[in-house]
C-alpha cells in the first residue's frame, strides 16, 4: 500500500520528470506542484521495486503502468489491527529491533524467485509498519526500553526512515514518546546517551491547572455511564459533585508563592479576574518556577493527577455511606482525596501542602452551598446570578447622565439584546460593599472602577459573561440577600436547623422541594447539603 499522492509523484524515473509530466498532463499550476513537492517522498523498497517490475513489463507506457494500479480508500474501523494495532504486553518483553522495525521473513522467501526483491523483508512485523503511512506511534515508557532499543528509535527519528539491509522504506510517523521524570533524569545521568537527547525534543507536561477545562476530565473521571450501588439500584451524583472533586485535585497542583493565595493562583490559571492581582504577576511566578533545573518543581509539575482523581472515585463509589445514601454527596469526594493523599504521595511536605489545599477547597465548596442555599431559599436556579448582575448594572447605571431622580436607569441587556429598566438602590450597593470590607468611599470608588473595568473588557468578548468567578463578590451578594430577606444566614441556618414549628418545617420542604425539582438534587443530597450548611464547619 502506498498514498496514491505519493505515487504521482514517483510516476517517473526521477522526481523531477514525474513532476514535469504532472504539470504538462494535468495543466497544474507551478504554485500548486512545489506545494505538493514540498511533501514530497521516495516511494517504498517493496512498491518501489514492483513499480520497475511495472515499467519494464509495459515498455515504460504509463497508461499501461497505471491499468495495474488501484486506490481504494483504506478501512479505518477499530477492529483492524493493521491500520490502528497495539502491542500487547507479552510481546514487550523480550521487545529487540525486529519488534519495532520487521525482519527478514523465511515464509516470504518461499513466495519469490528473486532474491533482490525487498518483499523478502516482513516489516508488518514491526510496530512501526502499522503507523508508517502517517500515523502517530505512541511509545510509552520510552526510556524503560533497552538502550539499543532506543538507540533504534533515534535513527527513525532522524532518517525518517525503516532501513534494513540497504533497502529503505520512507515513512510518515509522528513519534510521540512519554516518560517519566525519574526514568528520564537517569538516561540523562549516562553522558554517552546524550546523542539520543539532543535529537529529541523534550516537553515537560505539567498537570491541567484550570479548574474549568478540569470539570471535563472530572466528568470524564467519574464516568458518563450510569452508576449504580453495590446491590443494583440507580446511583445519583450530587450536581455539586463534579465542581468540589476539580478544585480538590486543581488546588493541589497550583506552587505556593508570596505574590499569590492559592485561590488567587487558582483563579488566575483558569483565565478569571482575582480582585486586583492580574495574570502578570501568575506570569512572574510561572517564569521564576520554570527556571527551576529540577523538573519537579516547575508550575503544575506536582500535585494529584488523573489516576488519582480516578482512584478518589472507585473509592467514594465503594464506601457505605454512598451505597446506603443511593448518591455520590459531594462533600464526601474530599474524604476520598484525603484517603489517596495519605495513602499514595510519600514526600512528608507535599502531603502536607496538599492537604492544606483540601482545606481551602473545602472552604470553596462551602461558598457554593451557600449560594445553592441562597437560590432554593429564592425557589430559582439562578437568582444569585440576577441578584450578582443587578449589583453590577447598578454601579454602571449610578453615574450615567439620564439617570433621573426617581433612580430609574434605562440598560441593554448584552446577552439578549433588549432594553430593561433598573431601580438603582443605593443602600442595597453600599451593604455589598460593606460585606467586601470597602469603608472608604476611596475604597469603593476603587473596587466600582475595577468591575465596571472587567465588565467592559469581557462583555465584548463574550456576551454570557455573568461575574459568577468573583466569588467575594458573590459571597457578599449572598450575605446582603439572606441578611434582607430573612434577617441574615443565621437565621437561615437556625430555621433550617431547628424544625420544631410549622413555619420552620413548611420551610424546609420548599427549599428541598426547589433542590429535587429545579436544582438537580435527590432526597440524600438535599438533606445532606442542607445538615452541611447549618454545620459551621469550613467557614472562610
Amino acid at each position: 500500500y502506498e498514498d496514491p499522492m505519493v505515487l504521482a509523484m514517483n510516476l517517473m524515473e526521477t522526481p523531477e520528470e514525474s513532476q514535469a509530466h504532472l504539470v504538462r498532463r494535468y495543466r497544474l499550476t507551478d504554485e500548486v506542484a512545489s506545494q505538493w513537492w514540498d511533501n514530497y517522498r521516495p516511494l517504498g523498497a517493496c512498491s518501489a521495486y514492483i513499480w520497475n517490475d511495472i515499467r519494464m513489463l509495459s515498455n515504460g507506457k504509463l497508461d499501461d503502468m497505471l491499468k495495474f494500479v488501484e486506490v481504494v480508500p483504506v478501512p479505518l474501523t477499530e477492529s483492524l489491527g493493521t491500520v490502528t494495532g497495539k502491542y500487547p504486553a507479552k510481546d514487550k518483553i523480550t521487545s529487540s529491533a525486529v519488534d519495532l522495525l520487521g525482519e527478514e521473513s523465511i515464509q516470504r522467501l518461499l513466495h519469490i524467485t528473486d532474491t533482490n526483491n525487498p518483499y523478502r523483508f516482513d516489516l508488518r512485523r514491526g510496530a512501526l509498519a502499522r503507523v508508517a503511512g502517517g500515523g502517530i506511534h505512541f511509545s510509552d515508557e520510552i526510556y524503560k526500553n533497552k538502550k539499543d532499543l532506543v538507540q533504534v528509535y533515534l535513527g527513525i527519528i532522524q532518517n525518517r526512515t525503516i532501513e534494513i539491509d540497504g533497502y529503505k522504506w520512507p515513512i510518515d510517523t509522528l513519534i510521540v514518546a512519554t516518560s517519566n521524570n525519574s526514568e528520564f533524569n537517569r538516561f540523562l545521568a549516562e553522558k554517552e546517551e546524550a546523542p539520543i537527547i539532543d535529537r529529541c525534543r523534550i516537553c515537560y507536561v505539567s498537570h491541567n491547572t484550570d479548574y474549568h477545562l478540569q470539570k471535563q476530565l472530572t466528568a470524564y473521571a467519574i464516568g458518563h455511564e450510569s452508576k449504580t450501588t453495590l446491590t443494583g439500584d440507580t446511583l445519583h451524583q450530587d450536581p455539586n459533585l463534579n465542581y468540589a472533586a476539580s478544585i480538590g485535585v486543581t488546588l493541589t497542583r497550583l506552587p505556593r508563592s508570596e505574590k499569590l493565595t492559592p485561590i488567587e493562583t487558582m483563579k488566575l490559571a483558569a483565565g478569571e479576574v482575582a480582585g486586583e492581582k492580574s495574570i502578570k504577576t501568575l506570569s512572574e511566578v510561572i517564569d521564576t518556577l520554570n527556571q527551576d533545573t529540577d523538573v519537579t518543581r516547575r508550575f503544575g509539575q506536582k500535585g494529584l493527577g488523573q489516576r488519582n482523581l480516578g482512584r478518589s472515585m472507585q473509592l467514594m463509589l465503594e464506601s457505605s455511606e454512598t451505597n446506603e445514601g443511593q448518591c455520590m454527596f459531594a462533600y464526601d469526594v474530599f474524604g476520598t482525596i484525603e484517603r489517596i493523599i495519605l495513602d499514595y504521595v510519600p514526600e512528608p511536605n507535599d502531603r502536607a501542602k496538599f492537604l492544606d489545599d483540601l482545606k481551602t477547597a473545602r472552604g470553596l465548596y462551602r461558598e457554593r452551598v451557600m449560594t445553592e442555599m441562597f437560590n432554593a431559599y429564592m425557589d430559582e436556579p439562578l437568582a444569585i446570578r440576577k441578584d450578582v448582575f443587578n449589583y453590577v448594572n447598578m454601579i454602571i447605571g449610578i453615574d450615567a447622565e439620564n439617570l433621573g431622580p426617581d433612580k430609574m436607569w434605562k440598560y441593554k441587556n448584552p446577552q439578549t439584546g433588549e432594553l430593561k429598566a433598573l431601580k438603582i438602590d443605593e443602600r442595597y450597593i453600599n451593604s455589598v460593599e460593606d460585606c467586601l470590607g470597602l469603608k472608604t468611599k476611596e475604597q469603593k470608588d476603587t473596587f466600582r472602577t475595577s468591575v465596571r473595568k472587567i465588565y467592559g473588557q469581557k462583555i465584548s468578548t463574550n456576551p454570557d459573561y455573568d461575574f459568577m468567578d468573583n466569588l467575594e463578590l458573590v459571597k457578599a451578594v449572598t450575605d446582603v440577600r439572606l441578611k434582607s430577606d430573612i434577617a441574615g444566614a443565621g437565621s437561615l441556618i437556625g430555621a433550617l436547623a431547628n424544625r420544631t414549628n410549622e413555619e420552620n418545617q413548611k420551610l424546609y420542604d420548599r427549599m428541598v422541594d426547589t433542590m429535587l425539582n429545579k436544582l438537580g438534587y435527590c432526597t440524600t443530597c438535599a438533606q445532606k447539603t442542607i445538615e452541611y450548611f447549618c454545620t459551621q464547619v469550613d467557614e472562610t
